[in-house]
Formats: C-alpha cells, structure tokens, sequence
C-alpha cells in the first residue's frame, strides 16, 4: 500500500483532532479518533494501559483538573508498514493552567477502518531528560 497525500492529512488531522477533543471537553467523541478497542498505553506516567474509548474518556474525566488546557501535536512522521497499518510518530506539547508545560512522545499505531483511518493503539512517552536521556 502507498499513502496518498490525502492519506497523509487525514492521518495528520487525525492525530490533531485528538488534542481539540481534549481541550473542549468533548471526551465522548474519541471514537471519532480511536477504534473502539484501542490500546493507549500511558505506563510512563505511572499509570496501567487503558483499554477501550470509554476507559479513555473515563481517566480523562477522573483526571479534572489536573489535565493541560491545551495539547498541541508538531513533528508528525508517518511511516507505511507491510500490513497497511501505518506508524505515525509525533511530539505532544502540553500546556497547563499555571502555565507550565510538558513534552510527550506520541507512538501510534493507525489503521484503516470503515469511517476512515483511526489510532488502534496510542504509547505516550514522557521527555524528561534532553538528548533523549
């Protein structure tokens, strides 16, 4: 399979839509960007693999206050593999209410459904150290 340019932005819008989801609130819709039994893997921060759009939405509900205002994605590397699926790779800023920030990873995993593409499993990788530590 060879992505189309059309391929590309509406992975790349994808991945985007993600942060606007968040940021508004609006957790209910993450079926919009994840299969319904995605994989978002969030063991960096201390915390066990969700299972699942609602157990997405959930843990973002349970979090409050303690989510960033603002998730922003930049550096969006896609990669075709052997079985369709593609592998997007992207840095995530997140900007909090007191003004601090912090920078993520985002491994990806997108797949071709009937809707379109969509992220089946999602690893968020904490930067802590520069250089890649």
């Amino acid at each position: 399979m060879t992505l189309t340019c059309e391929d590309r932005c509406a992975i790349t819008e994808l991945i985007a839509m993600h942060g606007h989801l968040c940021d508004s609130g609006e957790l209910d819709r993450f079926d919009e960007v994840f299969t319904t039994d995605v994989i978002y893997d969030v063991t960096d921060f201390g915390h066990e693999v969700l299972r699942g759009v609602a157990a997405c939405a959930e843990a973002g509900r349970a979090l409050g206050e303690l989510n960033p205002v603002g998730h922003h994605v930049t550096n969006t590397v896609l990669s075709e593999q052997a079985d369709g699926r593609v592998h997007a790779r992207s840095k995530g800023i997140g900007v909090y209410a007191d003004g601090t920030t912090g920078s993520v990873t985002y491994e990806d995993t997108i797949v071709r459904m009937d809707q379109g593409w969509l992220i089946s499993h999602r690893k968020v990788l904490a930067r802590r150290v520069p250089l890649g530590g």
